[in-house]
């Protein structure tokens, strides 16, 4: 029967709304970011977006409790269109490799391309391989490489998740989806929301003309720092990309038990001038 109708079981496109599968004619033709940016349905604003406000927070509750104890990851993005034979898939996955063995789980959106590659590469190796899906007109779904997914409804969660639970960025060639991934983390270092977030450009090819031209024209019309142009690592050296994300999260560390160390220094030196204090007034008591 399943010949006669046209249906091959497996291959027909299916999406994931947490327990619900919806396959062939139940799977709408728009998705929850679309209904909830489409300003002309407005009219159904009161009587929707109440429920939608739910559903958004049970997104963010449902990230942060599966990814609560991951240990500590890099995001890894680039082109879902990438063919595995291409440079940047290669790359992708010699990198996804080397961060697994270097204790680093990697996160991708769980798409094919880049991420399949960076996935596939972290699997190999025996580290954890993260797939954030997201909900598309165009069904994707998530690769095979992936060991622990989670498919979201809207992009804005999904992008917290990808910051939050990530120690840096490494971005491979990729589209306009690719560049937002890269501008968003660039703009959260630049405004102090995130501190000592490694942001690596693999592919000096690729990245070269836009590198000049923040340089040459952002940079030289004030509108960007010369000290912004060093928060990118460009390389095409997997060794050195990781190195600079080592060495990142190391200074940090140090950093922060500096920081650690003095609080400890100053709260002992105020109790020394308490008990001085307090030993004062008792001899003059007395």
């Amino acid at each position: 029967m399943s010949e006669s109708n046209g249906r091959q079981p497996g291959r027909d496109p299916e999406r994931h709304r947490g327990a619900v599968t919806l396959r062939r004619g139940a799977i709408p033709t728009s998705t929850a970011d679309q209904r909830l940016l489409d300003s002309r349905s407005r009219g159904d604003w009161k009587t929707k977006d109440a429920w939608r406000a739910l559903r958004i927070l049970s997104e963010f509750v449902e990230g942060f409790d599966t990814l609560a104890d991951l240990p500590p990851a890099v995001s890894v993005f680039g082109s879902a269109r990438s063919k595995p034979e291409s440079p940047e898939c290669r790359m992708a996955e010699e990198l996804g490799a080397a961060l697994a063995r270097a204790g680093y789980a990697v996160i991708t959106g769980g798409g094919p391309g880049v991420m399949e590659a960076a996935n596939r590469g972290a699997s190999e190796a025996g580290g954890l391989s993260v797939g954030l899906g997201i909900e598309l007109p165009f069904e994707q779904g998530l690769n095979d490489w992936v060991d622990l997914a989670i498919d979201f409804r809207y992009f804005f969660a999904r992008k917290t998740m990808f910051v939050k639970y990530a120690q840096a960025f490494v971005v491979l060639p990729g589209g306009f989806g690719t560049m937002d991934e890269l501008f968003e983390a660039l703009t959260l270092v630049q405004t102090g929301k995130v501190t000592r977030f490694p942001v690596v450009l693999m592919g000096t090819a690729y990245w070269s003309g836009l590198i000049d031209w923040l340089r040459d024209t952002m940079a030289v019309e004030g509108k960007i720092g010369a000290v912004d142009l060093e928060l990118i690592c460009l390389t095409d050296d997997v060794a050195a990309a990781v190195r600079h994300i080592v060495e990142a999260e190391a200074a940090l560390s140090a950093e922060q038990e500096a920081v650690r160390e003095e609080a400890v220094a100053v709260a002992a030196a105020d109790q020394r001038a308490a008990r001085r204090a307090s030993d004062g007034r008792d001899g003059r008591e007395g």
